[in-house]
């Protein structure tokens, strides 16, 4: 379990701490309320997983569009996902008020089932901990990066580097 702090306070992550070279687990996260995605919608892609608490807060808003500026360069073969617990609904808005259009947003509100599988959930808030995920065609995690405190930004720089030598 990684250690994590929020405002300097510690808090507890649900979970194992995942690392380069291990397999990526599989998750169930909405796309909207009725509709699922897991990691296997995304096969024979290189995954950039982009976990943020919410997108309605700085650092968070500033890494997501941060990535979808950068999704286009990354070319087709990259999917650049966020993840929140944020409702499907709220995502939707916040993206068209963003025009935030080349990341996937998805939502682990209900079953928390990514946040628990890649050791990312805040046991007291029922949120996900700040953090960089890339994984392979393959499926196997090439970059992690588990961020400290919460309310710094991720390496975006090491991120993008980490997805570009996979394409």
């Amino acid at each position: 379990m990684a250690q994590a702090t929020l405002k300097g306070n510690p808090i507890t992550l649900v979970g194992p701490t995942l690392q380069a070279g291990d397999k990526a687990p599989d998750f169930t996260v909405n796309k909207n309320l009725l509709e699922t995605a897991s990691l296997s919608d995304f096969a024979g892609k290189v995954k950039l997983i982009s976990v943020v608490p919410s997108l309605d807060t700085g650092v968070c808003d500033a890494q997501t569009r941060r990535f979808n500026e950068e999704a286009a360069n990354l070319g087709d073969n990259v999917a650049v996902l966020t993840i929140s617990v944020d409702l499907p609904f709220a995502q939707s808005r916040w993206c068209g008020a963003a025009g935030i259009d080349k990341v996937v947003t998805l939502s682990d509100y209900k079953q928390h089932s990514f946040g628990k599988a890649y050791g990312v959930l805040i046991e007291e808030l029922h949120l996900l901990m700040r953090s960089i995920f890339v994984i392979d065609a393959n499926d196997t995690i090439q970059y992690v990066e588990y961020l400290g405190e919460m309310t710094e930004h991720p390496n975006y720089e090491a991120a993008i580097e980490a997805a570009k030598k996979l394409v």
